[in-house]
């Protein structure tokens, strides 16, 4: 019989003590898929735009109501915190940004622009009569 070999086994998220940098990399995974059911209730009101009154007034009042204003933003969030920790990923692509403090700072950033934007992009939504 042959001897069974002892392998290394490999490391998983219990092994690790969370970080921040951690945490932000599994968001910037689930934001891009939440970005692709995002894109659906887009592609539903682009539809609905090109079907006509009614159907752009069915789509106009789901995203009115508070549910899907809470998608909305949602989405818009996602939209925020994807492309700002993809351009932290760029960074780290091109070869800068690993040292603990600059990782850090890049983390947060990503964290805090992407709250920030979404916030901003409503405020100035509202600001222009969007929001009726």
């Amino acid at each position: 019989m042959t001897a069974r070999i002892e392998r290394p086994l490999s490391p998983h998220m219990q092994v690790y003590r969370w970080t921040l940098t951690m945490a932000l990399s599994i968001v910037h995974r689930a934001t891009g898929i939440a970005l692709y059911f995002g894109t659906l209730l887009l592609a539903w009101w682009l539809i609905a735009a090109a079907s006509g009154p009614a159907a752009y007034a069915h789509v106009q009042g789901f995203t009115g109501s508070i549910i899907g204003r809470l998608i909305v933003f949602g989405y818009t969030w996602a939209l925020m915190h994807h492309m700002l920790s993809g351009i932290r990923h760029f960074v780290w692509d091109l070869g800068y940004g690993f040292k603990a403090n600059e990782r850090e700072a890049l983390t947060w950033g990503a964290l805090i622009g992407g709250i920030a934007l979404t916030v901003l992009v409503w405020i100035i939504a509202y600001a222009i009569g969007g929001g009726r």
